[in-house]
């Protein structure tokens, strides 16, 4: 094989990589079927109540993003590294570990909301809560409405 060849294999094979298709994409699958099958009772329940509070704060319709997410909002992104996407501005996910909460995007590490929450683990751009008795909603509303707001703000000054 040639040194050209090689090259072309490579550049192929990077392409192949930044268009590869996402895993996390909205889909026609149904929110409330997707929550009636969650097993944990109180994994149920505490989806049905995010539901009503994502709904209620951001106004727009959930949608399923894959096969465990429920998003409400979009957003596109695109990094320098060529790679970009679509994911929803806030979300959920009712796991069977804990109820993954995607609501960090735009909120600082320090935010004073998060010292006011209770009991959570945080990751990157998403919190991890056992159930909702350990957090105080009022706060967690707060946070999630903030997040939103940040979130929606900032993407559309990037697309524009």
């Amino acid at each position: 094989m040639t040194a050209k060849r090689k090259t072309a294999k490579k550049t192929t094979k990077k392409a192949a990589k930044k268009s590869s298709d996402a895993v996390t994409v909205p889909t026609r699958a149904s929110v409330t079927q997707f929550i009636n099958a969650v097993e944990n009772d109180t994994r149920r329940k505490d989806a049905k109540t995010l539901l009503a509070t994502m709904k209620k704060i951001t106004g727009d319709k959930p949608v399923m993003w894959g096969p465990s997410i429920i998003g409400f909002g979009e957003y596109h992104y695109k990094y320098d590294s060529g790679r970009e996407g679509d994911m929803c501005l806030v979300g959920f996910s009712p796991r069977k570990a804990n109820m993954v909460l995607y609501v960090l995007g735009s909120l600082d590490d320090n935010d004073p909301l998060l010292g006011k929450l209770g009991k959570y683990k945080r990751g990157r751009a998403c919190l991890y809560v056992n159930k909702l008795d350990d957090v105080d909603l009022g706060v967690l509303e707060k946070i999630i409405k903030k997040s939103y707001s940040k979130s929606k703000n900032y993407w559309a000054k990037r697309a524009g």
